[in-house]
């Protein structure tokens, strides 16, 4: 019986190492070295890479406080917000940019008050909300986690101590959930970089201004060129195999 059991895993496989083969193998020396030295693909990864560290940053200063709160204060309702701020999780990325462009957009209830924000929006800023947007849903909910699993034996003793919340947050929670907040941060970045449907609906797809690398990805694929694309891909999957690495490497760090 277990034998049957190893056909949808080597299936699995089949279709993760053979696309990752296929891409790998897809471009020749020649098509690889017109890649590397192209400047619309230096400015997909920087462009990639600076928009997801800032929405990393802004998603670690949203979340953190928002899951502690979560974790530590109760008021009513709690049990509806806790599910509501899982919504980023599971929404469509083409919906949530749809809601974003029309909270944050033209018709927007807040033109009045910032009217340069809708203007601002077909630029790396729309690239930076969109991408805070869904990374600080996973921040939120790691961090909530581990925040929850400290032990409140540590917390009373820090307060019997004279130490305030905030300093009680700063010195006892934060190192003993830091490995959780690692993790999560590495998550959360991988799921900026690779931000596609709620950037497209909300930055737009514009050359050398918005080009994430995803976006170039579409943008070649539309034009025909392979080569550019592909060589945004491979760029990509060596970047999410460092960083599954890495929390592996944290994960076990922390059974350890």
């Amino acid at each position: 019986m277990f034998r049957w059991a190893l056909i949808p895993l080597f299936l699995l496989l089949f279709l993760i190492l053979g696309s990752l083969i296929a891409l790998i193998c897809q471009l020749s020396y020649e098509q690889l070295r017109e890649v590397i030295f192209d400047p619309e693909f230096h400015f997909a990864i920087g462009m990639s890479l600076s928009t997801a560290l800032m929405s990393l940053c802004l998603a670690i200063f949203l979340g953190v406080p928002a899951a502690w709160a979560m974790a530590r204060i109760s008021f009513k309702g709690r049990r509806f917000v806790d599910a509501l701020l899982d919504l980023p999780l599971v929404t469509p990325p083409l919906v949530i940019g749809i809601g974003l462009l029309l909270l944050l957009g033209n018709q927007g209830p807040f033109t009045s008050i910032f009217p340069q924000l809708a203007r601002s929006l077909f630029s790396p800023l729309g690239i930076i909300i969109a991408q805070t947007y869904v990374a600080s849903a996973i921040i939120m909910r790691n961090s909530l986690s581990a925040f929850k699993a400290v032990d409140p034996a540590y917390i009373q003793t820090a307060q019997n101590l004279g130490l305030t919340p905030t300093k009680t947050f700063l010195l006892i929670e934060i190192p003993l959930c830091w490995p959780a907040l690692m993790s999560g941060s590495i998550v959360a970045f991988s799921r900026a970089l690779g931000e596609f449907g709620a950037t497209l609906m909300l930055a737009g797809a514009t050359r050398l201004k918005t080009e994430t690398l995803p976006m170039a990805i579409y943008l070649n694929i539309a034009s025909g060129d392979f080569s550019l694309a592909i060589g945004c891909a491979l760029v990509l999957i060596a970047i999410a195999i460092t960083l599954l690495f890495a929390l592996h490497r944290l994960q076990r760090e922390r059974k350890s």
